[in-house]
């Protein structure tokens, strides 16, 4: 039988079985293998790679002075949030189901515990998606970036402490502005114990600020969209989450943060901390909106924060943030390549040390080329006329970069790195009319299904590609029928299968965990999972109060305010501080004034049932009469306000209308 007609065969054979039985009873995992040509793209990563290269497992396993235990962790709400042993699959061969180059990276982040950078500084790595980093000091230790949250946090110093005795803490850093190098620090220090104790916490100019625009303002979105980029719900397996690529995973726990004494605001500042001397280097708009680099000249050791890592970085990241400006990125890695004539050691805020001059230079050079690459050729194509699609398709880094693993695209990819510089430079339009105001998803959608012949007929060609791996293209026309009928199970099915077998040829961590996540729950539905940094009253409780309602401003229901004028004085008793927050055309405006008379109500409440009202976690109503409450003016007005802040939706459809 000829090729072609051995394929027809099959597809015909994979409708019958997804339009065939009883959709509501059809299984998720009915096709989970690696298909033909998902082994076959698999295989030609591994003979176009030097996967058993060695140099970065000696890097990773130098200086450790004991291995994490494999143990899970509990939050303090009694949920699993992290169980190292999920992940001793993670050996040998690259099974078909997992991209070889990828599968290698996860070995490397599989290499947990303490380790010995120099004499006087260590890491405590592969207890959270980033790295803890201690410095000695004259009286005890710096500490470098307090992991994602509290639980994570306690674990690594409780490790750390077992052998190298009690961390008495002399200063904090933090290096960036992404709450996996802060969102823990609670665990170890909070302000009074800083002030008594004068403990410096040192970090970037707008620190605080990007922190919580971050986290606050844009916090919900970015969780759920989250939950997909790091796999949180997927099971650790071949088959499910194996990597983020950055490390093993981001740890969905208690979050916290606070506030910085010390500000590195110049472009260069030297610092003497506990008789240790600091070379900071301030790099705003890099990886991180604020973000610091230092170099220790006593052990000739260069922290470059995340600026560099052994991954190409995300220019901008799938979870959704600022997007990040590849150029300046790149400038600043040559500025401190400059700087560094006496550099042997480097080590960063993910993954492991490079020693040695030579090594650590050419690293840094290739990691800058990188980004230049980037930026240089996504615009210049951009001016000839190509648009992000193509301009993606079309791009390849050069042999002499792409042999390198810490520039693969584990985290980042040159794909998505290059739509975000197109869109630094030129936005989301791209020139052709019809995308200025084309249809939403399921109007469009429902046209698609009609001029393509209806479900039936899509489903029976959209399975003959599927059939010939073109598993791309089903992914993008049977989304359409999904968004059509939601409820076609053979439809979600086949749109499942195709996102597995893009997951199980993707080199990126994320790219895999977003297909996977999204098949997971086109077959089994969404599980619940609430916003972390929402449900954290110690993250809100250390934030500035304007950035809180920063972000309140932005739950207001337009619709619901339509036409409404209002206007409330909110005075927090404990702060001496009072916000006159006012309603007009649908839009909330805020401002720390003395109590304005005209107002319609006043209230006097303390800070933390504030936030307990805007969680949605106490009535306003029943405070009337408490002591914890005190109101003035009129209370249905009060009640009216408080009515138009939208609904919260931790878990809004992704994959489905």
């Amino acid at each position: 039988m000829h090729l072609c007609q051995i394929k027809l065969v099959i597809g015909l054979f994979i409708v019958t079985l997804l339009t065939g039985c009883d959709q509501s009873k059809q299984s998720s995992t009915m096709e989970s293998k690696a298909s033909e040509y998902t082994v076959a793209s698999n295989q030609q990563f591994a003979e176009n790679l030097n996967i058993d290269h060695q140099q970065d497992f000696e890097d990773a396993r130098r200086g450790m002075v004991a291995a994490a235990p494999n143990e899970s962790m509990v939050s303090t709400k009694g949920v699993r949030i992290w169980d190292a042993a999920a992940y001793d699959f993670v050996q040998g061969e690259a099974p078909d189901t997992v991209n070889p180059s990828l599968w290698r990276q996860a070995k490397l982040n599989n290499i947990r515990g303490l380790f010995k950078v120099a004499e006087g500084i260590y890491q405590l790595r592969g207890f959270d998606l980033a790295n803890m980093t201690l410095i000695k000091s004259d009286n005890g230790w710096i500490l470098v970036d307090p992991l994602t949250t509290m639980e994570t946090t306690t674990v690594a110093i409780d490790f750390a402490e077992q052998h190298l005795g009690k961390i008495n803490l002399t200063a904090v850093i933090f290096t960036h502005s992404h709450v996996d190098h802060f969102g823990g620090v609670l665990a170890l220090i909070n302000s009074q114990q800083a002030a008594e104790n004068n403990i410096p916490i040192i970090a970037p100019a707008g620190f605080l600020a990007e922190a919580t625009s971050e986290n606050i303002i844009a916090g919900r979105a970015m969780t759920r969209r989250g939950s997909y980029m790091f796999g949180d719900l997927l099971e650790r397996s071949p088959t499910g989450h194996v990597d983020a690529g950055l490390g093993k995973q981001v740890i969905f726990g208690s979050v916290s943060i606070l506030q910085p004494t010390v500000i590195i605001d110049q472009p260069e500042q030297t610092m003497l901390v506990d008789g240790v001397e600091f070379d900071f280097y301030n790099m705003p708009g890099s990886e991180a909106p604020a973000e610091l680099t230092f170099y220790l000249p006593k052990w000739n050791a260069f922290c470059g924060a995340e600026i560099l890592s052994h991954v190409m970085h995300n220019v901008l990241t799938l979870r959704g943030a600022k997007v990040r400006d590849a150029l300046l990125w790149s400038d600043y890695i040559g500025q401190s390549i400059d700087r560094l004539d006496d550099v042997e050691i480097l080590f960063n805020s993910h993954h492991w040390p490079t020693w040695g001059h030579d090594r650590i230079i050419a690293q840094m050079q290739q990691q800058q080329d990188m980004y230049k690459f980037t930026h240089d050729q996504t615009v210049r194509l951009a001016n000839i006329g190509y648009t992000p699609k193509e301009i993606a398709e079309k791009l390849r880094l050069p042999k002499s970069l792409a042999g390198n693993f810490h520039i693969r695209g584990y985290y980042g990819t040159l794909s998505h790195n290059s739509k975000a510089v197109y869109q630094h430079y030129f936005g989301w339009y791209e020139g052709n009319p019809a995308q200025l105001n084309p249809l939403p998803p399921v109007e469009s959608s429902v046209r698609y299904v009609e001029f393509m012949g209806g479900a039936d007929t899509m489903l029976k060609k959209a399975a003959l590609y599927l059939a010939k791996g073109e598993y791309r293209w089903v992914g993008e026309v049977i989304n359409h029928l999904v968004f059509a009928e939601p409820d076609n199970m053979a439809a979600r099915n086949m749109l499942a299968e195709a996102y597995r077998q893009m997951a199980y040829q993707a080199e990126s961590g994320p790219w895999r965990d977003i297909y996977l996540s999204g098949a997971k729950e086109l077959t089994e539905g969404k599980a619940h999972q609430a916003s972390a940094v929402f449900s954290a009253e110690d993250f809100f409780l250390q934030v500035p109060l304007i950035e809180f309602m920063k972000a309140l401003s932005v739950t207001l229901d337009a619709e619901k305010a339509e036409g409404q004028r209002l206007k409330i004085n909110v005075s927090f008793k404990e702060l001496d501080q009072n916000f006159v927050l006012s309603i007009r055309n649908s839009v909330m405006y805020y401002r720390e004034l003395p109590a304005d008379k005209s107002a319609d109500a006043s209230i006097t409440i303390d800070r933390g049932l504030f936030f307990q009202i805007m969680m949605k976690q106490v009535d306003i109503i029943d405070l009337v009469g408490s002591e914890e409450l005190q109101i003035e003016g009129s209370f249905l007005k009060l009640v009216k306000f408080f009515s138009l802040l939208g609904e919260s939706n931790d878990n809004f459809n992704i994959v489905t209308p």
